[in-house]
């Protein structure tokens, strides 16, 4: 048994994984590279391997830096299986038509051909399998004696429908398991259950976006929007939310529900300024089997927890543009998450540079893109072929992030070692999906505390389980 690390290694984005048993070679996650024009020209390079080698690809779930490359995938030759969990299928349909939409238009712009097409689109949707949680997998052998293959989904914990993968192999008569995290929770959230405990791992490859940081106490963090949010109203400004279309425009509804039906702050426009946004809403309506026992009892008594008075959904481009014409103050939730694309640029071409406004970041900003370059402090940068002065209010508040944090991830490594209780077969571990010295620190700290072999991949390097 072989694992390859093609994608995510060191990098937050373009998470792919290659296992290979010898007689099955097979996926996890086949995402997309964002954040730089590095990152754009590894998307079009070939795959390091033969698609029409890869019998399965199990998807972690629906991020576009875990799904996007697999309409290329068809394309240079996939005909396998895809696994997903029946909400990630459902999410899928949604952001990957949207993605092509990004991609056709940045390709225009620099004159080459799209990654991939709605015929690529349509053909590896139809490859796609919706599977529950816990609903076993079964691969039948790898080519060695009694060595069955199984794989498992488990509530990551994540965004809607999120999933860790655990692949089960026989060695020599003795069950091994090795789990893919894909993207941790941040529990608790409003609105999904916990991440699910592991404790039998012998290998695991594990994300580490927050792998060198701790987010702000959670009990803290519904205060800090309140006050954001109340200051922003004070000043007459706009409050500007770059937000991710999946689970954090879905939260952030969930919160102001909750803060105007308390009188927490006043009453003024809510705009969702997404179409993808809207349409991952309702796929989120769809499936409340997945939220939490808190959500659940909310929604049967009566509660629209993703609706209230004041908030309006602006699908077209022509609402979109009337936002301009609500007076101040207001608040505009609007995508892309790291403003890489989307609504929320003009927006920030509009509002950037008054100083009564705001805008407030509540997801990861990966390493060179616009919404980094705000965050951290740039005074002026170029949105949509000009030059904006950054005179608004720049806040930011990690606690809303989907990710686990530095002391949950090595909570949930720790829990198979057992210095923290488990059954102490854990071998290697592997911490991919953030930046270098993220990765290199909980590596590090995987170590030091738990006393088990622990490396942060580079690209295209391969380890023998």
């Amino acid at each position: 048994m072989k694992i390859f690390f093609h994608g995510g290694a060191r990098s937050v984005t373009g998470a792919n994984y290659l296992v290979d048993t010898g007689t099955i070679k097979f996926l996890v996650d086949c995402g997309l590279n964002q954040g730089t024009k590095y990152a754009e020209e590894l998307n079009y390079s070939p795959f390091r391997y033969d698609p029409k080698e890869i019998k399965y690809v199990f998807i972690t779930h629906s991020h576009i830096d875990h799904i996007g490359r697999l309409p290329k995938l068809y394309k240079d030759g996939f005909r396998g299986k895809v696994y997903t969990t029946s909400a990630t299928r459902d999410l899928m349909e949604a952001a990957l038509p949207d993605n092509m939409k990004q991609i056709a238009q940045e390709a225009e712009n620099m004159g080459h051909e799209p990654l991939f097409g709605q015929a690529e689109l349509d053909g590896i949707m139809s490859l796609v399998e919706g599977i529950h949680y816990d609903e076993t997998i079964d691969l039948g052998t790898s080519g060695e004696q009694d060595s069955d293959l199984r794989v498992f989904f488990h509530d990551a914990g994540h965004i809607l429908g999120s999933a860790i993968i655990e692949v089960q192999w026989r060695e020599g008569g003795d069950l091994k398991k090795i789990y893919f995290s894909g993207d941790l929770g941040n529990p608790p959230t409003p609105l999904l259950r916990p991440t699910e405990k592991i404790t039998d791992a012998n290998y695991i490859v594990v994300e580490s976006a927050y792998g060198d940081r701790i987010h702000e106490d959670r009990t803290e963090r519904r205060a800090k929007l309140m006050g954001i949010i109340t200051d922003t109203i004070k000043r007459g400004g706009t409050l500007m939310i770059p937000s991710f279309a999946i689970e954090r425009t879905q939260e952030l509804l969930f919160e102001l529900n909750n803060l105007f039906n308390s009188n927490l702050i006043p009453r003024v426009p809510v705009f969702i300024d997404s179409p993808l946004a809207i349409k991952m809403t309702a796929v989120y309506k769809k499936h409340s089997e997945y939220f939490n026992k808190e959500t659940i009892y909310l929604i049967e008594s009566g509660d629209d927890i993703f609706n209230f008075p004041g908030l309006k959904m602006t699908a077209t481009t022509e609402e979109s543009k009337m936002i301009n014409d609500v007076p101040q103050p207001k608040v505009v939730i609007a995508g892309s998450g790291m403003s890489q694309g989307g609504r929320i640029l003009h927006h920030e071409v509009r509002y950037l540079s008054d100083e009564k406004s705001t805008i407030l970041f509540v997801g990861y900003q990966v390493d060179g893109s616009l919404g980094r370059r705000i965050q951290v402090g740039e005074k002026e940068v170029k949105i949509l072929g000009q030059m904006v002065p950054v005179n608004c209010h720049v806040e930011s508040i990690s606690s809303y992030s989907a990710h686990a944090d530095q002391k949950g991830l090595l909570e949930w490594i720790g829990g198979s070692t057992k210095r923290k209780g488990g059954a102490g077969n854990l071998k290697e571990t592997f911490v991919v999906q953030g930046e270098e010295e993220a990765a290199k620190t909980l590596a590090n700290l995987v170590h030091e505390n738990f006393g088990v072999t622990a490396v942060a991949p580079t690209e295209d390097q391969s380890f023998e389980l």
